[in-house]
């Protein structure tokens, strides 16, 4: 049984990585993130990157690959991983896309609408901008101009409010109508084995708890502390835990409570995960457990 591409999507803490590694040591995979938060250097512990010995294993590409500092799109994603993926074609090894991010996924298998790039001058006057009158009273000035995009998001989302404003602002067309132009697949004309590892939702919290209480013990504190603090309006500033830590670092809260927080919000966001695969992903493979049986079959 052999594919051109294989794409494993899942919730944080259901055993993607694990499955990935078995399954590319049976066929002469390489394994590429395709998780937004694991692109960054200097959050290996928080984010769950596969550690060296995995790495020593099976080739890893586009882990760690960027700061913290740095503003890394779905755009870029694609662009990084088109480039590898053709690298990886030449070798003859078989791509293995691996992580939880939606939109990096969906991204690969549809494409991407040809969305302006934002000028940092663009990005920093609207950030300016909100700064002065604060995320309700941004949104309500953007919702009269830009209402259809608008409409479809939280309110309270900073980040994506400030995406579509800054759209609008540099291209003078709403984000809805440039994401109705349809782009091309990655993956287009390949043979691609589509699995998403969905383990029961008791299981998976107990994941959750135990591998938060893990990365503690293996020095999560210490990664959040040598971080400093970062511009929340950074993509990487929503990092699960992030927040928590740096709160109990500040003395606001102790590491208990800090703990309790980062676990019921890692749980909530892998609800949000499930919600989305259930609705883009539902003819694709799904499975209870990443036993390599299971894929192979």
């Amino acid at each position: 049984m052999s594919w051109d591409a294989v794409l494993i999507a899942g919730p944080t803490a259901s055993g993607k990585s694990a499955l990935a590694l078995d399954l590319a040591d049976e066929i002469g995979g390489t394994i590429i993130n395709t998780d937004s938060m694991q692109v960054y250097s200097e959050l290996r512990i928080l984010t769950a990157r596969p550690n060296a010995r995995d790495e020593a294993r099976v080739p890893h590409l586009l882990y760690g690959h960027k700061s913290v500092t740095q503003r890394y799109s779905v755009g870029r994603y694609l662009e990084d991983a088109a480039g590898v993926a053709s690298d990886l074609a030449r070798a003859g090894r078989v791509p293995i896309f691996v992580g939880g991010s939606g939109l990096y996924f969906n991204a690969l298998t549809e494409g991407l609408s040809p969305i302006p790039e934002i000028s940092p001058q663009v990005r920093d006057a609207l950030e300016k901008r909100l700064a002065a009158i604060g995320l309700p009273a941004f949104f309500a000035e953007f919702s009269e101009q830009d209402p259809e995009t608008m409409a479809g998001l939280n309110p309270n989302d900073r980040q994506r409010v400030l995406r579509a404003a800054s759209v609008f602002v540099s291209s003078g067309r709403s984000l809805k109508k440039w994401q109705e132009v349809k782009g091309t697949s990655l993956l287009e004309w390949l043979d691609v084995l589509r699995v998403v590892l969905a383990p029961p939702r008791e299981l998976l919290h107990t994941r959750i708890d135990i591998r938060f209480h893990q990365m503690i013990a293996g020095g999560a504190i210490g990664e959040v502390r040598a971080l400093g603090q970062i511009d929340p309006g950074l993509p990487a500033a929503r990092a699960l835990g992030l927040p928590q830590l740096q709160a109990h670092l500040r003395g606001e809260i102790d590491l208990e409570e800090a703990v309790n927080q980062a676990v019921a919000e890692t749980r909530r966001y892998a609800k949000r995960q499930m919600t989305w695969f259930r609705r883009f992903m539902i003819d694709w493979k799904w499975l209870e457990n990443g036993n390599l049986r299971n894929i192979m079959s």
